[in-house]
């Protein structure tokens, strides 16, 4: 179970992985297709379709007749946090002096398993370092 903002639910890490690349092809392309997102998580077009389904059935997205998907606001609201998880903690592991690539492998691996409390935690140690960086 996790929460997001006021709301509770039951979501998979698959899931939240959809949700998230979906976004990404929001943000990139300006629409969202199935075949794009098959491309964005290396996964079979089956597999995406029946991710879509489950994910419609659940309420995060909606596709029209010409198969386009769009977020619900519950949706968006899951994605946008698990993307913000994964650029904050990519540029955490980053300034670890870990390389860029293996940050962004190791912040996806992350981003769901960890506790809104050692989230919060890193972000306010990142605010402080680098402030200190800065200052």
């Amino acid at each position: 179970m996790r929460e997001v903002g006021a709301i509770c639910m039951n979501i998979h890490k698959a899931s939240e992985d959809y949700l998230e690349a979906m976004l990404m092809m929001q943000e990139k392309h300006g629409y969202i297709r199935s075949i794009d997102v098959a491309a964005q998580l290396g996964v079979t077009k089956p597999s995406v379709s029946y991710s879509t389904k489950r994910l419609r059935e659940a309420g995060y997205i909606t596709m029209d007749g010409d198969s386009y998907i769009t977020l619900t606001d519950t949706g968006m609201e899951i994605a946008r946090r698990m993307y913000e998880r994964h650029k904050l903690l990519t540029e955490f592991f980053i300034r670890l002096g870990v390389d860029s690539e293996t940050a962004r492998e190791d912040a996806c691996k992350v981003e769901h398993d960890l506790s809104e409390k050692t989230f919060e935690a890193i972000c306010e140690h990142a605010k402080r370092s680098h402030g200190e960086d800065n200052g």
